[in-house]
C-alpha cells in the first residue's frame, strides 16, 4: 500500500467478510476503520479443485478509539462491509466483475456446444476432419496429464486413444479416478464440457470420456432401458421417452438413430427444461 508502513498482519477467512471479521476482532475496531488491502479474493475453484480462501492485508486501524470503548456503538452490517470493500478495492472489483462476465460467457458458449451435440442439429461426423496424426494423440495426452498431475488425486496415466476415426477416447482410471464422476454425474459431466470444448474447438474432433468405467455402466443401463422402447417404436412407429439428463440424452439418441435411420429422431424440451427423445415419421409433404 502505497506511502503506508510494511507492517502489517493478514488474515484469512473462506470469504472477504470473514477476514475482515477477524481483523475487526483483533484491533478492536469497526470494519469501516480498517486500513487494509485484499491479497488474494476467494475463488470456488473448478470441479471442488483448487478452491481459495480470501486474504487480506490490514495496516491499520483509522479510528484512534477502539470501538469497546466507545458508549454508543456503530452497528456494522453486511451493506456496511460491502460499501467499504468496494470503496477500498474498486480496481479489484472491476477486475473480479470482468473475470467473472469472461467465466460467464466461456460456460454458456460450453453449455451451447454441448446442446448442440445432444440435438438433431448436432454436428455430423463426415464435416468433421479425421485424425491424420497419431502425434495428435500424444499432444492430448500429453497436456491432459500434465494438466491432472498436479492435483492430490491418485490416478494412473491418462490414456488417450482413437475411439474412431473422427472421435478420441479418453480415459481415468486410478484409486480416486471415481472422485473425478461426483454426485449423480455433475463433475463427469463439468469435465466433459471442458475436455469436448477445448478437442473440439482445437482438432475438431469429438470426444467419448470413460472414467472409471462410469460411460460404460450408463451405457448398458440406457440400453436396457430401451429395449422394451424400441420394440413398441416398431409396432407404433412413435415414441416419447422419460426425461433423461446429461450423458444419457446423447447415449439414447445415438442408440435411437442407430435403429431407426429413417425416422425423426430427435431431443425435446418440456417446459421445466427437462429433456427428452422424440422418435416418429417424418412429415410427408
Amino acid at each position: 500500500m502505497n506511502g503506508d508502513t510494511q507492517n502489517y498482519i493478514a488474515f484469512e477467512g473462506a470469504t472477504l467478510q470473514e477476514a475482515y471479521e477477524k481483523a475487526s476482532k483483533e484491533f478492536k475496531c469497526s470494519i469501516t476503520d480498517l486500513k487494509s488491502e485484499i491479497i488474494q479474493a476467494p475463488s470456488n475453484g473448478f470441479l471442488g479443485f483448487f478452491k481459495k480462501n480470501a486474504i487480506i492485508n490490514v495496516y491499520k486501524c483509522l479510528n484512534n478509539k477502539p470501538d469497546t470503548q466507545t458508549k454508543h456503538k456503530k452497528k456494522i452490517t453486511i451493506k456496511d462491509v460491502s460499501s467499504k470493500i468496494e470503496e477500498l478495492h474498486k480496481d479489484i472489483d472491476v477486475l473480479d466483475t470482468h473475470s467473472a462476465n469472461i467465466v460467464a460467457k466461456h460456460h454458456k458458449e460450453s453449455e451451447k456446444i454441448f446442446d448442440d451435440f445432444y440435438t438433431s442439429d448436432a454436428v455430423e461426423s463426415n464435416d468433421i476432419v479425421s485424425i491424420q496424426n497419431d502425434a495428435i494423440i500424444e499432444e492430448i495426452k500429453t497436456d491432459i496429464n500434465k494438466l491432472f498431475e498436479s492435483l492430490c488425486y491418485k490416478l494412473e496415466v491418462i490414456e488417450v486413444s482413437y475411439y474412431d476415426k473422427n472421435s478420441v477416447l479418453i480415459e481415468f482410471n486410478g484409486e480416486d479416478s471415481a472422485l473425478l464422476i461426483g454426485k449423480e454425474g455433475y463433475r463427469y459431466k463439468a469435465l466433459s464440457y471442458i475436455l469436448f470444448n477445448w478437442i473440439h474447438d482445437k482438432y475438431d474432433l469429438m470426444v467419448r470420456l470413460e472414467i472409471a468405467q462410469f460411460l460404460t455402466q450408463q451405457e448398458e443401463s440406457i440400453h436396457k432401458y430401451l429395449e422394451p422402447v424400441i420394440e413398441t417404436i416398431k409396432v407404433d412407429g412413435f415414441y416419447k421417452t422419460k426425461q433423461l439428463d446429461g450423458i444419457l440424452v446423447h447415449i439414447a439418441l445415438t442408440k435411437l438413430r442407430e435403429e431407426f435411420p429413417d425416422k425423426y429422431v430427435a431431443v425435446k424440451t418440456n417446459i421445466k427444461g427437462e429433456k427428452y427423445i422424440l422418435v416418429n415419421e417424418y412429415k410427408r409433404s
